[in-house]
């Protein structure tokens, strides 16, 4: 039998099924570190008992490579990179600073590219994390049970400006679950503890928490109100969308802050393989 890959392993043992997330910037540009440092934040999530941590390296948010080597020196959970990734040499980049899984953004990539990519992940020993927004997007991945696949709440062409759509994931779960991996995982506009509760308890193995505990005055504020919601009865069908709202000024990018690139595809360096 297959061995299960360490990231999918960490998710599924885990009591807090939670991937906490180091970014820099929110996608309005507003600071999400307030003076923190990257390696510092994970170490605090690693503390705190998060069984995978993950970085965004992409300039659309702020990030740096340096961000991953900086994480993956402090903690010892299984680290995914967040990038805009098209190109086997930088699986090859994170698998060197020390990554165990990989952002795979399926829109951004032809099929036989993220297949490809997937299967160049599997072979480093990193767990291909395929990221969807339509059902057709899960079906076909090599090794799915290897895989984790990912329902992005945010629309990458709004440049998750949006507030998100967390119907995506009630919607996407069948076909998730059909296309054969052990670990779906809902991503993005997880706005608090008790809309994640709900969604573990909808059937999601896993959740990429990211913009939520970066805002939290506490973390383990938030986390123990995590723990409560799910320890309490939690009404199903009942996931809430967030409404718009505009950024407070405190968020909003500055003069100061270099420019965001243009989207998605700005960020990737070169031709998808």
């Amino acid at each position: 039998m297959t061995r299960i890959l360490p990231f999918i392993s960490a998710l599924l043992g885990a009591e807090r099924p939670l991937i906490m997330e180091v970014k820099a910037r929110d996608a309005h540009g507003g600071d999400l570190l307030r003076g923190r440092t990257p390696g510092g934040l994970a170490a605090a999530y690693e503390r705190s008992g998060a069984p995978c941590v993950s970085v965004v390296t992409g300039r659309w948010f702020g990030g740096s490579a340096a961000m991953l080597t900086e994480v993956t020196s402090r903690v010892r959970v299984p680290v995914l990179l967040k990038d805009f990734v098209t190109r086997r040499d930088q699986i090859a980049a994170a698998a060197s600073a020390g990554a165990s899984a990989v952002l795979l953004t399926a829109a951004l990539l032809p099929r036989e590219s993220l297949e490809g990519l997937a299967r160049e992940c599997q072979e480093y020993g990193l767990t291909p994390f395929v990221e969807i927004t339509h059902a057709e997007e899960a079906v076909g991945l090599p090794d799915p049970h290897r895989c984790v696949i990912a329902v992005n709440n945010k629309d990458i062409a709004a440049r998750e400006r949006d507030a998100g759509d967390l119907d995506r994931s009630r919607a996407l779960l069948p076909a998730v679950r059909a296309a054969g991996t052990l670990c779906p995982v809902s991503a993005s506009a997880v706005s608090g503890p008790g809309v994640a509760a709900e969604l573990l308890a909808e059937g999601y193995a896993a959740l990429l928490v990211g913009t939520a505990l970066l805002r939290a005055p506490s973390v383990e504020a938030w986390l123990r109100e995590f723990d409560a919601c799910r320890a309490g009865p939690v009404m199903q069908g009942t996931l809430p969308v967030p409404a718009s709202a505009p950024v407070p000024s405190a968020l909003a990018p500055t003069s100061a802050e270099p420019p965001l690139p243009a989207g998605p595809v700005a960020e990737a360096e070169g031709a998808p393989v």
